[in-house]
């Protein structure tokens, strides 16, 4: 397995790929509204490519939020290689990234059937309601990221 930081156009394109079947395939989200100005370039925002075995399996975003905090966006796990553990991975590379790059927090947009997924990873509701985004009820989460040990 591979956690690949997104430099290259084909590798974000191998990004966009299995958000497309994820997103817009499985769960009909408009691809107007799925795709947006942070898949630009590779260097909009940090993407993370999930390789297995050479073929893209997961992805995901990190976006700055404001100046304590990043968001993370966009993750997916193509269908095949759900419940395998990359879910967790993703999120933990992505959170990774987020230390590294200062920031204190990270907020994420989950969908209600993701909610306890998240939650397992330490994230808390922070939304006082359920809000729809694309289409879909989502709930507002986010973590306290711990400090670098030294």
């Amino acid at each position: 397995m591979d956690i690949i930081e997104v430099t290259l156009v084909d590798e974000l394109k191998e990004c966009l790929a299995i958000r497309k079947d994820v997103f817009i395939l499985e769960q009909a989200v408009p691809e107007e509204l799925e795709v947006d100005d942070h898949d630009r370039s590779p260097s909009s925002c940090k993407h993370l490519l999930i390789r297995l075995d050479g073929k893209g399996v997961a992805t995901g975003r990190l976006c700055r939020y404001d100046e304590e905090t990043a968001k993370l966006q966009r993750i997916a796990v193509r269908k095949e290689h759900r419940g395998k553990g990359m879910g967790a991975i993703i999120v933990q590379a992505l959170e990774e990234n987020a230390r590294r790059e200062g920031y204190r927090r990270t907020l994420l947009d989950a969908q209600l059937h993701a909610q306890a997924f998240y939650g397992k990873l330490g994230y808390e509701k922070v939304s006082s309601e359920p809000f729809l985004d694309a289409g879909i009820w989502h709930v507002r989460m986010m973590k306290v990221l711990p400090s670098p040990k030294k």
